[in-house]
């Protein structure tokens, strides 16, 4: 899907260029933002090296053990079923840790690494339990309380305050985070609802066969 809106939005842009004659100046710009890009790939890579060597120096000490204990009263509430001693469990932890401390680019393998644990520990196939839903609301809108990567690109374009929008950091990702579990706990509930009255329907169509099957025999 995001193949697709790239591709769209590369024709898009050629296209108002060509109508606009400027498409001098969007060969430009995507020259220069591929410059840019890797410019800014090794300027974030240093911080991310870094709090990504401390994220592992953490999980090696034991650290993560006590991260753990912090979160175990909420997220075993979130996470029905999920062993609390389980990888899953503690990459999850892992992965909040990082996402707190605004560091979306080493949250990401923990991320994958605990989608992985729980389909290991759900014993699922090709379908998101309600586990995986919850995980992936708090991946993508957790509470940020230091925005490292923001702070990173703010000092990158001069700011002499970095951090003065961590006020605003924690408000918006708390409400988007509150917003995005009730979401996914009102649509988990749907869902279940249709199951059962589809499950209740089928039932009821197999009473009605076996019934019809017993008259017949008799």
């Amino acid at each position: 899907m995001m193949n697709k809106i790239f591709a769209l939005m590369i024709i898009i842009s050629v296209i108002c260029g060509t109508v606009n004659n400027k498409i001098g100046e969007v060969s430009d710009a995507a020259i220069n933002s591929c410059v840019e890009a890797v410019e800014l790939c090794i300027y974030l890579a240093g911080g991310m090296c870094m709090w990504g060597g401390l994220m592992q120096i953490a999980e090696k000490s034991g650290l993560t053990e006590k991260i753990a204990a912090v979160f175990r009263p909420v997220l075993k509430f979130l996470f029905k079923g999920l062993d609390t001693n389980g990888r899953a469990f503690h990459a999850i932890c892992l992965n909040i840790t990082a996402n707190m401390l605004g560091l979306g680019n080493a949250a990401t393998p923990l991320g994958i690494e605990a989608m992985r644990a729980i389909k290991e520990e759900e014993k699922l196939t090709d379908t998101a339990s309600r586990n995986m839903i919850i995980f992936i609301v708090l991946n993508t809108a957790s509470i940020t309380l230091i925005p490292t990567t923001a702070a990173s690109l703010r000092i990158k374009h001069g700011s002499e305050a970095p951090m003065d929008i961590l006020p605003c950091v924690i408000i918006t990702s708390a409400a988007a985070l509150t917003i995005g579990l009730i979401m996914a706990v009102v649509f988990n509930g749907i869902n279940l609802k249709k199951k059962r009255g589809k499950e209740i329907v089928r039932l009821h169509n197999s009473t009605v066969h076996c019934n019809d099957n017993n008259i017949w025999l008799l």
